[in-house]
């Protein structure tokens, strides 16, 4: 019962504030109404249009003659993006000045109430061009629009004086979820202050992640998982911080934090598995940006390491983005992990009639001209092995530079001996077939017909 009543009561109280809501904007329409039964509207009317078409023509006249992007070239970047946005209104600020002028003279001619519609005309414009300014300091288009927009409303409503009257309005119509009263108004804070502290958020996050990565003392590792923890850092404590300042009780977002844990255990366990591997891999430093790895049948150089996947760039430009899971759960092959040396074989083989000394003295010859092999460790040759038609060697050398590719030294290495085997005579053999037919085998022609007439 006593429930029941509490709940009659609040009712009733949301009826009442409804009612004095009411009341206020018929107050102010009324109001409004009456300036629409003077003269003095429609002459203010026509001034504004006035102010507008001169500040227009103003404002195109000085764009022509005034080259901004070349006067502000070498300035500050701060002061460059200020100077242009304030140039971009300059057809508004020659309008506010117009309109400033004639609401002073039309003062000075009749009652200062009948130029009430010039002030408000002023203020508004005044509002958008401080906004305008103000927010060109943030860089993303989507979040400068909000801003801008929902300032300018707010500005416009009090110029008006119908902001506490709509306030009023939007907080009257509320939704009892557990202990927490949604009510309109609660979801514009809300949406609007997210937008706000999570693009302040990632702004210092990007900061911050430059001035980490700029740090020679920590490995490209450690710089990106810096990176991404001050990252998830700053956006958690900016969520937490507007959902304290709107009021919301966070023990009545228990079934919302359960309902996700039972999300994460069973829908989103690939995610979480690969977020948790990437984490591993930063700490462990077993794979870095700039690595020349394989990864099954990907063999490219790490780009970029994710939250949830790894960039890998191969020779012929396409881009692997391999799951982080995969570099924990399969065999990765780090061709740069403890140093950047990798030694790669060669095989060929010669002819009986070729003197095995000479080859491998060729072999290393060759070998040593090619610019990527590097001199210390030396090139080496070895004899194999005395197969069915030709003499098998193995040659090895080493590179620096895998990320330059492999398949290219290798095709160097192989043309410098082709042309030192050319130039001594040594024959690269090929194997011989000879066909043994037990049986003699009979060939039967048949002519046709020639026509003859």
């Amino acid at each position: 019962m006593r429930a029941e009543g509490d709940r009659i009561h609040a009712t009733a109280g949301q009826m009442e504030e409804l009612e004095e809501t009411i009341e206020m904007l018929t107050e102010v329409l009324a109001a409004l109404a009456k300036q629409f039964t003077t003269i003095w509207l429609p002459i203010q009317l026509g001034l504004i249009v006035l102010a507008a078409l001169i500040a227009w023509g103003v404002a195109v006249l000085l764009r022509k003659r005034l080259d901004l992007t070349a006067i502000t070239l070498g300035w500050p970047p701060l002061l460059r993006t200020f100077v242009r946005t304030l140039a971009g209104h300059l057809g508004t600020t020659t309008f506010i000045m117009l309109v400033l002028l004639m609401r002073i003279a039309m003062q000075a001619m009749t009652a200062p109430s009948r130029a009430y519609l010039l002030g408000v005309a002023a203020s508004l414009a005044t509002a958008w061009v401080v906004i305008g300014v103000l927010a060109s300091l943030i860089r993303n288009k989507f979040v400068y629009r909000v801003v801008s927009i929902s300032a300018w409303t707010i500005a416009a409503l009090s110029i008006l004086g119908l902001l506490e009257p709509t306030t009023a309005a939007l907080d009257s119509v509320a939704i009892a979820i557990g202990g927490l009263r949604v009510t309109p108004l609660l979801a514009l804070k809300t949406v609007a202050l997210l937008l706000i502290t999570l693009w302040a958020a990632t702004a210092a996050s990007n900061f911050l992640d430059k001035r980490v990565r700029n740090v020679s003392d920590l490995t490209p590792s450690i710089q990106v998982l810096l990176g991404k923890l001050i990252r998830i850092a700053l956006i958690t404590f900016a969520v937490l911080i507007v959902l304290s300042s709107v009021g919301i009780d966070f023990s009545a977002l228990a079934l919302f934090s359960g309902a996700v844990g039972v999300g994460v255990g069973f829908g989103l366990q690939k995610i979480v598995s690969n977020l948790v591997s990437g984490i591993i891999l930063l700490a462990d430093k077993s794979i870095k940006p700039g690595d020349v790895i394989t990864v099954g049948d990907s063999f490219g150089w790490v780009d970029t390491m994710g939250a949830r996947y790894t960039s890998v760039v191969s020779r012929d430009g396409r881009e692997f983005l391999i799951p982080n899971e995969d570099f924990v759960t399969q065999k990765v092959v780090n061709w740069s992990h403890s140093n950047d040396r990798v030694r790669l074989d060669i095989k060929f083989g010669v002819s009986y009639a070729s003197d095995p000394h000479v080859v491998r003295k060729l072999a290393l010859e060759a070998a040593a001209t090619v610019p990527r092999v590097l001199a210390a460790p030396g090139p080496s040759c070895h004899l194999q092995a005395f197969g069915d038609s030709s003499l098998d060697f193995l040659l090895r050398f080493w590179i620096r530079d895998p990320a330059d590719g492999l398949a290219g030294v290798r095709s160097a290495v192989m043309l410098a001996l082709w042309d030192s085997f050319k130039r001594e005579r040594i024959e690269i053999p090929y194997p011989v077939r000879n066909l043994h037919l037990g049986n003699p085998v009979r060939v039967v022609v048949e002519r046709g017909d020639t026509g003859q007439s």
